[in-house]
């Protein structure tokens, strides 16, 4: 099973809200547009994962976690366990690979960067143009992101 950190990044615009999405380049694969974050490495936090997949995949820094100072860290004789509030939790019911993750709400800074690889081309959309393909064209959406996306802009 693979655990994953993602990251929600909002700007806002005289326009209104705009999400950051990339594109998921993955050989033999569609084309989708995804959340940065990605596989967080043994014994690593959630919160290092997040803010360290979105180094890598946008060139952005993570300067804020939304409900990171409610974060707790335990640590004893057997081990190390930390505790955090993301926005929203997901697993896989069926698919390619299993997995679950978090979502994180974050506020980032600095300049996008072009990537190679399976993630580029970051950018940021607004929230009509998200709802509209969700309902018309949800596999533009890659589907390990399609359902907190789907969360987010419910609530937005």
């Amino acid at each position: 099973m693979y655990v994953n950190a993602r990251a929600i990044i909002e700007r806002m615009t005289p326009d209104g809200v705009q999400l950051l999405l990339q594109t998921r380049d993955k050989p033999g694969q569609r084309r989708q547009l995804e959340l940065p974050g990605g596989q967080v490495e043994p014994y690593e936090s959630l919160v290092d994962a997040v803010r360290r997949e979105v180094g890598e995949e946008t060139g952005l820094e993570i300067v804020e976690i939304e409900g990171q100072d409610l974060r707790v860290i335990s640590s004893g004789e057997q081990a190390s366990v930390e505790c955090v509030r993301p926005f929203a939790a997901y697993q896989t019911l069926a698919g390619p690979v299993d997995s679950m993750g978090v979502y994180f709400r974050c506020v980032a800074r600095g300049q996008l960067r072009s990537q190679a690889g399976e993630s580029r081309d970051a950018g940021w959309f607004g929230l009509d143009r998200i709802r509209s393909w969700l309902a018309d064209d949800p596999e533009r959406i890659s589907w390990v992101d399609r359902a907190g996306i789907a969360f987010y802009v419910a609530g937005a």
